[in-house]
C-alpha cells in the first residue's frame, strides 16, 4: 500500500508532534522514562503508519540518556532505539534500500549516544576538579591554621623559657641580697647588680626573640640567638643565683647547625630553671653536652630532693622541652633517679644535610 501524504492525517499528526514535543521538554527531570514514553508514542505511530518529522525527538531524548543517566539506562535506551530504526528501516525504506537505511539510522543512533556519554564524561571530570579545588583549598586552610598554632606553640615556648628562667634567678638573687645585707652587705649589693645584669639579658634575650619575629628589628643582627657557646655565661648565671653548677661539654660544637644549637640551649635553661626552683640550697647540677656528627646528647642532672614535679611549672617545663626534642626525631626522658635527684636527658638527631 502506498505511503499517503501527511496531509491527509493532520489530526493525528499534530496530535503525535505536540506529545512528542512536551515530552521533549520533561526530559531532563526523568530522562529514561520520558525516552521510553516517546518510544511508545513513536511504536504507536508506526502502527498507524505515520512518518514524522519529530520522530528526530528521539535522538535528542537518547542524547539526554546518556548525558544524565547511568550507563546501564543508556545502553537500554540504545537498544530500544536501535529496534525502532530496524522496524523503520523494514517498513518505510525501499526493498533494495533497507540495510543502508538501517545503517544510516544505527549512525545517527550511536553518534547521539557518544555525544551524551561525552558530556557525561566532561561533566563528571568537571565536577571532580571542582572537588578537588574545594578539597586542596580545604587543606591549605587547615595546613595555614596548623602553621600558625605551631608559631604560637613555638613563640610560647621562647616566651616561657626567656622569662621562667630569668626571672627565677632573679627572684632567687633577691632572696639573697635580703638574707645577705644585714650580715654582709657586700655580698648583698653583688646579688642585686646581678639581679640588675639578669634583667638586662632578660631584655636583650626578648629584643633577639623578637628581632626573629620582625625583619626590620634592627637588634637583630647585634643579638644573634644563643647555643652552645652560651652555656657557659648560662651556668655563672645560675651559679650566681646559688646553684652550683658543673658544665661539660664535648666534641666540637662548631659544626651542629644555629638551630640545634638553640634547642640545646634552652634544653639546658630549662632543665637549670627547674632544679632552680624546685630544689633547696646546696643542690648541685651537672650538665653534659655531647656533640657528634649524627646526634647530639644533653645530659642534666641534680644532687636535689624532687619536692614537686616540674611539669606542672606554668603548663610548659617538660611538655616544652619534650617538644623541642621531639622537632629533632630524637629522644626525651626526665625523672627522678635512683639514688635521689632529677635527671632529664635528650637526643637530638641531625640530618645527613645538617651533619
Amino acid at each position: 500500500m502506498a505511503h499517503r501524504p501527511l496531509r491527509h492525517f493532520m489530526g493525528p499528526v499534530l496530535a503525535f508532534t505536540g506529545v512528542m514535543a512536551l515530552l521533549l521538554v520533561l526530559r531532563r527531570r526523568a530522562p529514561l522514562p520520558v525516552f521510553l514514553a516517546m518510544s511508545a508514542v513513536a511504536f504507536v505511530q508506526w502502527c498507524a503508519d505515520l512518518r514524522l518529522p519529530a520522530d528526530i525527538s528521539l535522538l535528542i531524548a537518547l542524547y539526554t540518556v546518556a548525558a544524565y543517566a547511568p550507563r546501564q539506562r543508556t545502553w537500554l535506551a540504545i537498544g530500544v532505539l536501535e529496534g525502532g530504526a530496524l522496524l523503520a528501516s523494514a517498513r518505510w525504506a525501499p526493498g533494495d534500500r533497507a540495510v543502508e537505511s538501517f545503517v544510516a539510522l544505527s549512525a545517527m543512533v550511536v553518534a547521539a549516544a557518544v555525544i551524551g556519554m561525552n558530556m557525561r564524561s566532561r561533566r563528571a571530570h568537571l565536577a571532580f576538579l571542582e572537588e578537588r579545588a574545594v578539597r586542596l583549598e580545604r587543606e591549605r586552610d587547615q595546613q595555614a591554621q596548623l602553621a600558625v598554632a605551631g608559631e604560637r606553640s613555638r613563640i610560647a615556648r621562647e616566651m616561657h623559657d626567656i622569662v621562667t628562667h630569668n626571672l627565677s634567678v632573679m627572684v632567687a638573687l633577691a632572696d639573697g641580697a635580703v638574707f645577705a645585707q644585714g650580715h654582709s652587705p657586700e655580698r648583698a649589693t653583688a646579688a642585686m647588680r646581678q639581679v640588675s645584669t639578669t634583667g638586662r639579658q632578660a631584655i636583650t634575650d626578648m629584643r633577639r626573640f623578637l628581632g626573629v619575629l620582625r625583619a626590620d628589628e634592627p637588634d637583630a643582627l647585634r643579638h644573634p640567638m644563643p647555643g652552645i657557646a652560651q652555656l657557659e655565661p648560662l651556668a655563672d648565671q645560675v651559679r650566681a643565683a646559688g646553684l652550683p653548677t658543673r658544665l661539660d661539654v664535648a666534641g666540637d660544637p662548631g659544626g651542629v647547625p644555629v638551630p640545634a644549637q638553640l634547642t640545646v640551649y634552652r634544653l639546658v635553661q630549662e632543665a637549670l630553671t627547674n632544679t632552680l626552683k624546685h630544689t633547696p640550697p646546696g643542690t648541685r647540677a651537672d650538665v653534659r653536652v655531647r656533640c657528634g656528627p649524627r646526634r647530639i646528647t644533653v645530659n642534666v642532672t641534680d644532687d636535689g630532693p624532687v619536692v614537686a614535679a616540674p611539669t606542672a611549672v606554668g603548663g610548659q617545663g617538660l611538655h616544652g622541652m619534650r617538644e623541642r626534642a621531639a622537632a629533632y626525631g630524637g629522644e626525651f626522658e626526665a625523672g627522678p633517679r635512683p639514688g635521689g635527684g632529677w635527671h632529664v636527658r635528650a637526643v637530638l638527631a641531625l640530618s645527613g644535610s645538617e651533619a
